[in-house]
């Protein structure tokens, strides 16, 4: 029996899904292709009611948590995404915090646990592509569940054998800058801001860009969703036509194809399509 087209994607935290993934999600959802997100970390260490920060008072993690999964249903729900696992481990808070350091942290979940737990998905779900974050979590973002998710699921990849593609999100360094640029034009206040020049994937190392235009209005749905933490996603205080650019296209660093796919893709299931 023929396996259904899946695709998997694994990220680390509620709302993660929506900037790097959203588009495809959806774009393939409605092409037929079964969906599944698998969010490592429930998010306690989020904002609170009011803006509140980790560490504050006011800030109840555990009550952040519900919140953000409730924001997250709701997200997937805009998506149209088929399956949403939960591996509920605890959101280890930006780099340098001192959540890092606590012991059930997903960061300091011993790799081959959280990947046998994955490995169980892949088995069930059977995906033929899976994308997840690079070794540095994501174009340089260095935040420890998100580097963390990258080695998992490059374990769990490796485990099973099951992905015949593995993709990184990816942000071309090219697309920052135009992005930027747009938002001086249209008058946002970024102050002395300036993305370094190591910020972002390397243009060169950008193997897909799918088009997700139709899907904008999904995309920008699923992450005013995350209202919780909406004070973080400054995307939704720019300007349509920003947003337009900004999330009309997803890209991809492909590092896994067992078949045969152009070197440049616009679609990550090229080469696993009949016909």
């Amino acid at each position: 029996m023929e396996r259904q087209l899946t695709l998997m994607a694994v990220h680390a935290h509620p709302d993660d899904e929506c900037l790097s993934t959203g588009g495809i999600l959806a774009r393939y959802t409605e092409e037929g292709i079964r969906t599944v997100l698998v969010t490592c970390t429930n998010g306690e260490q989020g904002d609170g009611p009011n803006g509140v920060k980790p560490g504050e008072p006011g800030h109840d993690p555990e009550a952040v948590a519900e919140r953000r999964l409730g924001e997250l249903r709701e997200s997937v729900a805009h998506l149209g995404i088929d399956h949403l696992e939960l591996l509920g481990y605890r959101d280890s808070g930006m780099e340098g915090w001192d959540t890092n350091a606590h012991p059930d942290a997903f960061a300091n979940v011993p790799v081959q646990t959280a990947a046998t737990r994955l490995a169980a998905l892949m088995e069930h779900y059977r995906p033929q592509v899976v994308i997840t974050y690079d070794e540095t979590g994501g174009s340089g973002y260095n935040h420890p569940d998100h580097v963390q998710t990258h080695r998992v699921t490059m374990a769990a990849t490796e485990l099973t054998g099951i992905p015949d593609k593995l993709y990184y999100t990816a942000i071309p360094r090219a697309s920052i800058k135009r992005m930027f640029e747009l938002m001086r034009d249209t008058g946002i206040d970024l102050g002395d801001f300036q993305p370094s020049d190591d910020f972002g994937t390397p243009d060169e190392r950008v193997t897909s860009i799918v088009d997700v235009s139709p899907y904008v209005e999904r995309k920008l749905k699923a992450l005013k969703a995350h209202e919780s933490q909406g004070d973080s996603i400054f995307l939704l205080r720019m300007p349509e036509e920003a947003q337009q650019q900004a999330f009309s296209h997803e890209a991809f660093e492909r590092k896994l194809s067992k078949v045969s796919a152009p070197d440049h893709e616009e679609d990550l299931f090229a080469g696993l399509r009949d016909g």
